[in-house]
């Protein structure tokens, strides 16, 4: 493992010493007292001052990248070179150019690139797939994504913002960060877009990016989707959820907060709620181990996260 930030700590790394037939033997920092903290805390084995020895290090099979997305190519296209197939935190890169670069380095070589986007393994989104594709509201109409979400008080220090309004690091703002996984989802449950055009503007003026997206984006069959974002909105007017209009009914659901799936058919309405497991990655790590021994396939590629890439670009305009 490359990095050792928040996303790490539960979200994913504990997932790899719980899953048979894996388990993490090596973690790397450019901050060496980072890595040594990271490793005895976790009771991993190796820790490296230069990440480049991870990817070296011959008992490493696959390097999970969990650095922000601007050193995501340096780091993926070595490990390709190396040999070794590679995991790596969403968005794949900066840019969907930057995307390109890994996808066809690893096409040259013949090596798999996997993408944290790990909704794609959930119970949760797995039941809101099966009832899209059982044909349950008929003809799909249109899709509605909506995320408000208020500003962090880590954006309120102009000196010393996070790396996540950073575009030369993260790539963008917020919606790099967040819609991207909103993004990848409804292309998951409802197939790939067609293209996109989108609007963006900063209306709080607390770090260069911009806070406040909307976008439109044509799917296969005609379907449009529309989509806002805010990440200085109003704690009483936080709002995180998808709404999806057939013909017979409608389904709502979130991305972020998990609360009930909603189905509408007619009079009836059910509420479903699927729980997440304690480290959210686990199933999507679950599936490349799979992938790797033979016995299955992961639903998250480099190609598929290029694609979410892209569409972030069409939206910001870049």
């Amino acid at each position: 493992m490359i990095g050792t930030g928040s996303v790490t700590e539960l979200k994913s790394a504990p997932s790899f010493n719980k899953i048979k037939n894996s388990s993490l033997v090596s973690v790397g920092n450019r901050t060496p007292e980072k890595a040594a903290d990271y490793a005895s805390r976790h009771g991993i084995p190796k820790w490296h001052k230069d990440p480049y020895d991870v990817i070296r290090d011959p008992e490493v099979d696959i390097v999970y990248i969990a650095t922000p997305p601007g050193s995501h190519p340096e780091y993926a296209i070595e490990t390709i070179r190396a040999g070794k197939p590679v995991y790596i935190e969403k968005p794949l890169a900066n840019t969907w150019d930057d995307c390109q670069l890994i996808n066809e380095a690893a096409l040259r070589a013949g090596i798999p690139v996997y993408v944290a986007y790990y909704r794609r393994s959930l119970d949760y989104f797995l039941k809101v797939k099966e009832i899209i594709d059982a044909g349950s509201l008929g003809q799909l109409l249109s899709i509605h994504m909506q995320q408000h979400f208020i500003a962090r008080e880590e954006d309120k220090d102009p000196e010393n913002l996070p790396w996540r309004v950073i575009p030369e690091i993260s790539g963008g703002g917020y919606f790099h960060d967040v819609g991207c996984h909103a993004l990848d989802i409804v292309f998951y449950i409802f197939g790939d877009p067609l293209g996109a055009v989108g609007q963006k503007s900063n209306l709080g003026g607390l770090y260069p990016p911009e806070d406040t997206v909307t976008a439109s984006i044509r799917l296969q069959g005609d379907l449009l989707v529309s989509g806002n974002w805010s990440f200085i909105s109003p704690e009483a007017f936080v709002q995180d959820r998808i709404y999806v209009t057939g013909e017979k009914g409608t389904l709502e659901f979130s991305v972020f907060s998990f609360d009930p799936i909603t189905l509408k058919l007619g009079n009836e309405v059910k509420n479903l709620s699927p729980k997440g497991p304690e480290h959210i990655q686990q199933p999507l790590i679950q599936s490349i181990v799979s992938e790797m021994l033979g016995e299955g396939r992961c639903p998250s590629t480099g190609e598929t996260a290029a694609i979410t890439s892209l569409v972030m670009d069409q939206i910001l305009g870049t």
